[in-house]
């Protein structure tokens, strides 16, 4: 391949992961974490930076390759909605100087932008949340942080939340959930359902009237972990104009797959299974990216932002450039141009 095909990924963990160690020092104790991970603890100083550090996306990993990149602020079960909010505008901010430090790094708000960014060839950042429970502490947050540059967000993560619960629960879709659900849809938000457990997106897939995503899911019928969608679900969500990012993390590629020696044998046919089941039940259009990196254990050949022409080599290879190129980028940008517009 001459080439690199420009990419959106859908959700990544990067923004976490470098602004950590300069949170206040009364989260840290809440969570009971100085660094986001061992290896942080291990090379405390080479995972801060946007430019340069030992995790999986970084700009001299990204390279010559088009990218934008949807940076999630992950905030962890274990905050309050008001120490959420506290967690979020830290790590924003960090990210707004992480980007004024790169000032080749554009951010991006809309489909325009993030086009125009991949046709100069340029790197753009997205700016989403991952378990938007600060929006329980006060919902009108909604309209503020959209006007603030804010794309997308989920309502929770693995546990029961204060708007929707996530696969260790079986709780659904709370009302404060609703009402937040329907600000996201007024401001052009868009919501990620990602995480949510079957009963949660069950309610969302029921009161949605904007398209939804499943930032980082892979599917059910190849891998049954909870957190895959069923074939239904990815249906339901392609109905609404949505899309689906194909997560690198092992332990939903394949079952059992979590760590180790477990992850470095997942191949990429296993992966190739969940792009080719999606499009034998009409999901060309629906397929897009949303590697989880720096948010899980990933196979060797994807274990990075530099794997990218390797992986797109394989993938063209598999499916064809056409298809390729809809997985890669065109069907994540005809999602957020549904999403913001009509």
């Amino acid at each position: 391949m001459s080439a690199p095909i420009p990419v959106i990924d859908l959700h990544c963990d990067t923004a976490d992961r470098i602004a950590w160690q300069t949170l206040p020092a009364d989260i840290r104790a809440t969570l009971n974490h100085d660094f986001y991970n061992l290896t942080d603890l291990a090379d405390p100083a080479g995972c801060r930076e946007l430019a340069q550090n030992h995790g999986h996306v970084s700009l001299e990993k990204i390279g010559s390759t088009p990218w934008a990149q949807c940076f999630a602020c992950y905030i962890p079960d274990g905050l309050t909605p008001e120490q959420a909010i506290v967690f979020e505008a830290h790590v924003n901010d960090y990210m707004r100087d992480q980007l004024a430090r790169n000032p080749q790094v554009k951010a991006a708000r809309t489909a325009d932008d993030v086009e125009g960014a991949l046709e100069a060839g340029g790197v753009c950042a997205i700016r989403t949340i991952e378990n938007a429970r600060l929006f329980a502490a006060d919902p009108a947050l909604v309209e503020s942080l959209a006007a603030d540059g804010l794309v997308m967000a989920s309502l929770s993560w693995n546990a029961a939340g204060p708007l929707a619960s996530g696969n260790d629960s079986h709780e659904g879709l709370s009302a404060i959930g609703a009402e937040v659900m329907s600000r996201m849809e007024r401001s052009r938000v868009a919501l990620d359902v990602s995480h949510l457990n079957d009963e949660s997106l069950a309610d969302v897939l029921a009161r949605a009237t904007r398209p939804l995503c499943a930032s980082h899911s892979n599917s059910r019928a190849v891998c049954s972990h909870p957190r895959n969608l069923t074939d239904d679900q990815f249906r339901a969500i392609m109905a609404t104009g949505g899309v689906a990012g194909l997560n690198y993390c092992a332990g939903f590629i394949v079952d059992g797959a979590w760590a180790g020696k477990e992850a470095a044998d997942v191949t990429f046919e296993q992966v190739a299974a969940h792009v080719e089941h999606w499009l034998d039940i009409g999901g060309e259009d629906a397929v897009a990216l949303g590697g989880d990196l720096d948010g899980s254990t990933v196979p060797e050949f994807l274990d990075g932002a530099d794997r990218m022409l390797a992986f797109q080599e394989l993938l063209v290879s598999r499916f064809g450039r056409e298809i390729t190129e809809k997985i890669c980028h065109r069907n994540a940008v005809a999602f957020l141009r549904r999403v913001q517009e009509g």
